[in-house]
């Protein structure tokens, strides 16, 4: 897509301007947006080439792809915004499988009247996360929707990987005897987006844990590439991973809630909200589940990293037909931890 300047004499007062409904017509005004905004600040070689897919080659192995859509409201909150999110979320959900992630593709719906510094300000955001993981954003679109039928901006990412032939990380891997690992404190995510949201001042600002993920995976597979499952806790939490897993894997689970790691500001939260940490989202940890003898290396791998410094052992697979989830708790009793019911923090991500 050419850049010169005299192709559109007037330039975007981005300060003072609102994305109207010309800036989705397909024409001046949308290849303007596009110019001055999205390929200024995502810029690359294939996205440049300004078609209508993005054409590359691949190594060998096995092509992963995932795509998600983010509605998360507040648009900005403390560690990070929709923009950022929606780079690390969909590099995550490539990376749980193993892969190394390559490429990313973004679509945005902007609603009547968003302002343009905003905008810029997410797309800013969005170049920054992507070129830190070192994943581009390759091609994309955009739509406009009348004033009162969005909410500010919806983006919808989608991206693919490879995973080598070595590697086969599977959700319904689970085996009885098998170590549950967490990457890192639960919670976080979900609590700051509920604090900003309620305006909630809190003594310590609660940050997302939002990160891109598959470098602490590519470490963790080189400590012990027979990984059998990994996941990341989004919505519904921790409790709804592991019962996701135990219920394809058709196995039991045992945690120990003492080995749990929760930021006291989180739990102390939780518990004014009447929340449970282990139902709250994250956005930058990982849930691993190896065989034992793997355990003690894929743990020392992650606590290498900066985004497993706080990981930890939290329980056990276990032999158990009806796919229960269970929980020693820090009084010495048990108790089931189920399926996440109905909905108490909508719209974090």
């Amino acid at each position: 897509m050419s850049t010169d300047s005299g192709r559109f004499p007037l330039r975007l007062n981005i300060p003072g301007a609102v994305v109207e409904m010309r800036h989705g017509s397909g024409g001046r005004s949308m290849s303007q947006l596009i110019e001055e905004i999205f390929l200024k600040h995502f810029d690359n070689e294939l996205l440049r080439a300004a078609n209508d897919q993005a054409a590359f080659n691949v190594s060998t192995g096995r092509m992963v792809m995932s795509t998600d859509g983010y509605v998360i409201s507040p648009l900005f909150f403390p560690g990070g915004d929709i923009g950022s999110l929606s780079v690390h979320g969909t590099i995550n959900d490539v990376a749980m499988s193993g892969a190394r992630p390559l490429y990313l593709s973004a679509g945005f719906i902007l609603e009547e009247g968003f302002p343009m510094a905003d905008l810029e300000k997410i797309v800013i955001s969005m170049a920054h996360a992507a070129h830190d993981a070192s994943v581009p954003i390759v091609t994309g679109d955009t739509k406009v929707v009348n004033r009162g039928k969005g909410d500010g901006v919806f983006i919808t990412t989608t991206g693919i990987g490879i995973v080598p032939h070595n590697v086969m990380i599977s959700s319904e891997q689970a085996q009885p005897g098998d170590a549950i690992l967490v990457s890192g404190t639960i919670g976080d995510h979900g609590i700051a987006i509920m604090a900003n949201r309620e305006n909630l001042d809190f003594e310590t600002t609660i940050k997302s844990d939002s990160a891109a993920l598959h470098t602490l995976v590519a470490d963790m597979v080189t400590a012990a590439p027979a990984i059998h499952c990994l996941r990341d806790p989004t919505r519904g939490g921790l409790a709804t991973v592991l019962n996701e897993l135990a219920y394809q894997s058709h196995v039991g689970m045992k945690l120990d809630e003492q080995m749990i790691p929760v930021k006291p500001a989180v739990q102390a939260l939780c518990e004014l909200l009447g929340l449970d940490p282990l139902y709250v989202a994250c956005e930058g940890r990982l849930v691993c589940i190896c065989a034992q003898q793997d355990a003690s290396r894929i743990l020392e791998a992650m606590r290498a990293h900066p985004l497993g410094s706080e990981a930890a052992i939290i329980g056990e697979v276990i032999e158990d037909t009806h796919g229960f989830v269970q929980m020693e708790t820090c009084f010495g009793g048990n108790r089931v931890v189920d399926w996440l019911a109905g909905e108490p923090l909508p719209r974090i991500c």
